[in-house]
């Protein structure tokens, strides 16, 4: 059963779901049926800019204890370097990939498709190919995560849009 707060909007009554900061879990491991499609997309993932030893994509990572956002990221010799941040503040890490951008490898940015956000309109857009997903992820194995999620492909200087259907 859903928790929720009684919203006015346009001078109607609407429910929507309460929201719960800070309780949801921030580290899910990328769904493997995904990984796969994205390396066969753009090759093996050579590095894995924020995890840790439970859910990390490759060999090569940057964990909590090494505060990814202090690191250098342009990672010589990285052909992929892949990016499943906390969705809890996106910011930071979008504009650590727009930094990205001209690098000759893929930086690769799996987050929620929040195309109002500031640090979409800030550091994706015009900035990396955005593909949108289809079919929604399941980050649990059970359920499709509540939002469509994206992929922004930073690197290359390539900009766009388009739909992925990945599966």
């Amino acid at each position: 059963m859903l928790d929720y707060d009684i919203q006015i909007v346009g001078g109607r009554i609407g429910k929507e779901p309460a929201q719960k900061p800070g309780r949801s879990k921030q580290d899910y491991s990328t769904p493997v049926s995904f990984l796969a499609a994205v390396e066969k997309r753009f090759g093996p993932i050579d590095f894995d800019l924020s995890a840790h030893s439970g859910n990390n994509v490759a060999a090569r990572y940057y964990s909590p204890d090494d505060d990814s956002l202090k690191q250098d990221w342009t990672l010589p010799g990285v052909r992929v370097a892949w990016l499943n941040p906390p969705f809890a503040d996106i910011e930071p890490w979008a504009a650590r990939c727009y930094e990205c951008r001209a690098l000759p490898r893929w930086t690769l940015l799996l987050v929620p498709a929040s195309i109002g956000a500031n640090w979409f309109y800030e550091h994706v857009v015009r900035a990396a190919m955005v593909f949108g997903l289809n079919p929604r992820l399941s980050f649990d194995g059970k359920n499709p995560y509540p939002k469509d999620c994206l992929l922004a492909c930073f690197g290359f200087n390539a900009c766009g849009f388009d739909v992925w259907r990945w599966r």
